[in-house]
């Protein structure tokens, strides 16, 4: 049966390869790719998460070596048993300030506070209805899925069909709107006023996933509904700390009762060992500089324009809802994979392919995230070979959208 399920990705072009690179401090976004037959050769990522670079900051890493030196690796237990530690606290209070909220939660990444949070809420608030985005996260689709409540799914960004919905609901039930700011494979932004004005009218509560947009929208970094100044609307706000700031956990904000109730009922965070010291410690320091940094938001979202101006220019069928995201969208998986494959052999470009069930089928694509390290040089590198492949080689431009 295991072979059987494993040949059938094989088949449909859908078997994800795990590319071994390694990094090098002070040279991100190069790297080395360690190669299966034992060699190596210098790649350039253009698909990573690392939007602003920080996860090579001379701030992050001078708070990760200070907190490695003096508490140790690990944290030793959960929360709840020995693993709080001065580092985990005075993360959630740069977290807190951040969105403007009264408290936060920290937990060990984004996909298990969405998960422990969205799980959790109806134990809290017995007959929850939760409303959720069709194209939310698998997190926030496991949590609603596992939690055992009820649940509607609207269409992505419709906001008459989500008022349809909850208008044919039970007035007296409770009820959370569950949606994301910046949705990663396409790019696009969430209605986020017009959805808490929704919220507003039938008495809901909020949650938002901001995790593509944390550290890279509004005046501190607060994400979207920081920059559009929605964050006082919004309940719950989820973030990452593995993204922007370049380390590694994830969290929530919300009101002292919301986080105090999450922490003492969600499984998800009770029985997980906390983050180490030295991972809390270099995500506050990120935290703490791109409040004040504007330079490098500023840079990013320049490169992302430059870099989605320069692929329309050659004709190529990219998304482009404003963001920092760039999808090019080639609509087979083995046409993807294949491109994806000379990038990286050809021309020492990693950019992993991204097919279903993470985008729909026909919508298989190469997600490119520039970023403020991605200088002219990585760039023309990067759009000549593309236009190459594209055009001239085997696969043309007629068979890669066929």
């Amino acid at each position: 049966m295991l072979n059987t399920a494993i040949e059938n990705l094989h088949t449909e072009g859908r078997y994800r390869t795990f590319i071994d690179i390694e990094r090098t401090r002070g040279q991100y976004p190069h790297a080395v790719w360690n190669k299966p037959d034992g060699t190596t050769s210098p790649v350039t990522v253009w698909c990573g998460n690392d939007y602003l670079g920080m996860g090579q900051h001379p701030v992050v890493l001078a708070a990760m070596h200070e907190a490695l030196e003096a508490t140790g690796a690990g944290s030793g237990g959960t929360r709840n048993i020995s693993g709080t530690t001065v580092y985990h606290k005075r993360l959630e209070a740069e977290l807190a300030d951040l969105h403007g909220k009264d408290a936060a939660l920290l937990f060990t990444s984004a996909y298990i506070a969405n998960d422990a949070t969205l799980s959790t809420l109806p134990k809290l608030f017995p007959g929850l209805i939760i409303y959720s985005d069709e194209r939310n996260h698998a997190s926030m689709i496991e949590g609603v899925r596992r939690n055992g409540g009820a649940k509607r799914i609207f269409r992505h960004n419709d906001v008459a069909h989500l008022r349809e919905l909850i208008a044919a609901d039970d007035p007296a039930a409770p009820k959370l709107i569950a949606f994301e700011s910046i949705y990663s494979m396409d790019g696009d932004f969430g209605p986020i006023a017009e959805l808490c004005d929704v919220a507003d009218e039938f008495g809901a509560l909020t949650y938002l996933d901001e995790v593509h947009a944390v550290g890279m929208y509004g005046p501190r970094g607060g994400g979207i509904a920081e920059r559009d100044g929605l964050m006082d609307r919004v309940d719950i706000i989820n973030g990452t700390l593995a993204k922007a700031y370049g380390v590694m956990g994830g969290y929530i904000a919300a009101s002292p009762k919301m986080c105090d109730a999450i922490r003492s009922y969600a499984p998800g965070f009770i029985f997980t060992t906390s983050l180490a010291p030295a991972l809390a410690a270099g995500a506050a320091a990120s935290v703490a500089f791109l409040k004040e940094d504007q330079a490098l938001r500023a840079a990013h979202q320049t490169q992302a324009a430059i870099l989605k101006l320069r692929l329309k220019g050659l004709g190529l069928p990219i998304i482009d809802h404003g963001s920092h995201i760039v999808p090019l969208i080639v609509g087979d998986p083995k046409h993807t994979q294949k491109l994806s494959d000379m990038l990286l052999e050809e021309f020492g470009m990693y950019v992993q392919p991204i097919n279903f069930p993470t985008v729909p089928r026909g919508t298989e694509r190469l997600r490119f995230t520039p970023s403020p390290v991605h200088g002219p040089r990585e760039m023309d590198a990067l759009v000549g070979a593309l236009d190459g492949l594209w055009s001239h080689c085997a696969l043309n431009r007629a068979e890669l959208t066929a």
